[in-house]
């Protein structure tokens, strides 16, 4: 293991090298904050041990805990150990609210030194491996949804997905059914990160393979898919989701709606319609009664189908996002750009909720024109 020491102290220094030489771990001592930044800076430090007060300020620790705010903010899978005097307990706490992984008090006992840099580099290279894992799944996740997709004569159409974390449980697809017929889903699995993720796949491959069904049946495809979900994943996981098939004859929007959120209609006139729930959500029984349903769209109309977590956008804060800003930031909008509607959505979503997101954040748009 490789450490980064710093402190003002070289008899400090020259123990603390010499201890973590005879435990097989290689060190870096610097002597300043500035020092320790430069060797952070350029990599390869497994765990860095820090002294909270320097030699320019002596008793406050600011130095120490600024120094500790940068090292995070270049590497927060770093852990780093600080070290205080036994009158500064309350400095040690602070520093630990603002991210150091653990606090060793000055005099040190050697054994309880060695004993909380190994456990904290257990740890780091835990997250370290986790971390590969959620980027091996998010990049998966990211190629779940469409890259590409047919061009309609009638509509555009597009979908927008922001993970709660580095992986999500909402997916959406476009669905080549034949010419001049495209499918569009948004599916909400219950559950988040690697386990939603899998359970997506899952529910992806379903519906991949069973394709040529939905092509002449698009509810005997949902039926299907149910069974193979139903079959394939514990009792416990299901999935929403909002189903439709468009035909540029005649404008029709042919849909089953499996216990999702309602979709918006908005009407080039004005008029905004709800297309509620026909079946039950996907997995929860082994068969699937579903109604579907049609309507005729005209040029200017716009249909919205969304996750929860769309609606539910800073409910963390005590107030959702709701309906009745979803419509109306679609309404202000760029008509007939689909593209630019869903960015305009999506920031308006991120403006009322900033920072980490509760849940995926899901949109896909259908502009008829």
């Amino acid at each position: 293991m490789r450490v980064l020491v710093s402190d003002d102290q070289v008899d400090v220094l020259e123990a603390i090298r010499l201890l973590l030489k005879g435990a097989g771990h290689q060190t870096e001592v610097v002597e300043s904050p500035n020092a320790a930044l430069a060797a952070a800076g350029r990599g390869g430090f497994d765990l860095v041990l820090m002294d909270m007060n320097y030699s320019r300020d002596t008793t406050s620790g600011d130095e120490g805990l600024d120094l500790l705010e940068k090292l995070l903010s270049n590497d927060g899978m770093l852990p780093v150990i600080v070290m205080t005097a036994w009158s500064s307990v309350d400095l040690a706490v602070e520093a630990m609210r603002r991210g150091a992984a653990d606090f060793i008090q000055k005099p040190w006992d050697n054994a309880r030194l060695l004993a909380t840099i190994e456990k904290q580099a257990d740890r780091s290279k835990e997250r370290k491996k986790s971390k590969s894992e959620m980027d091996i799944a998010r990049h998966v996740q990211q190629r779940l949804l469409p890259q590409h997709a047919q061009t309609m004569q009638t509509i555009a159409y597009g979908g927008r997905c922001l993970p709660a974390r580095e992986v999500g449980g909402d997916y959406y697809d476009f669905l080549e059914l034949g010419p001049g017929r495209l499918g569009a889903m948004l599916a909400d699995v219950s559950g988040k990160g690697v386990a939603g993720a899998l359970l997506t796949a899952s529910l992806q491959a379903s519906f991949r393979s069973q394709l040529e069904l939905g092509v002449r049946h698009p509810r005997a495809l949902l039926t299907s898919v149910n069974k193979l979900f139903h079959e394939s994943t514990p009792a416990e996981y299901f999935a929403t989701m909002f189903f439709a098939e468009y035909r540029d004859q005649g404008r029709e929007l042919r849909y089953i709606n499996c216990g999702h959120p309602a979709a918006i209609l908005l009407r080039a006139t004005g008029r905004v319609e709800r297309l509620e729930a026909t079946a039950l959500p996907i997995g929860i029984f082994a068969t699937l009664k579903c109604e579907e349903k049609s309507l005729a769209l005209g040029p200017g109309d716009v249909v919205l189908v969304f996750s929860d977590g769309v609606l539910e956008a800073g409910i963390e804060s005590g107030a959702d996002f709701g309906e009745q800003r979803l419509i109306a930031a679609a309404q202000a909008g760029p008509r007939g750009d689909v593209d630019g509607m869903l960015d305009h959505i999506m920031s308006e979503v991120l403006r009322f909720s900033p920072g980490v997101q509760g849940d995926d954040v899901t949109i896909v748009g259908l502009s008829v024109r």
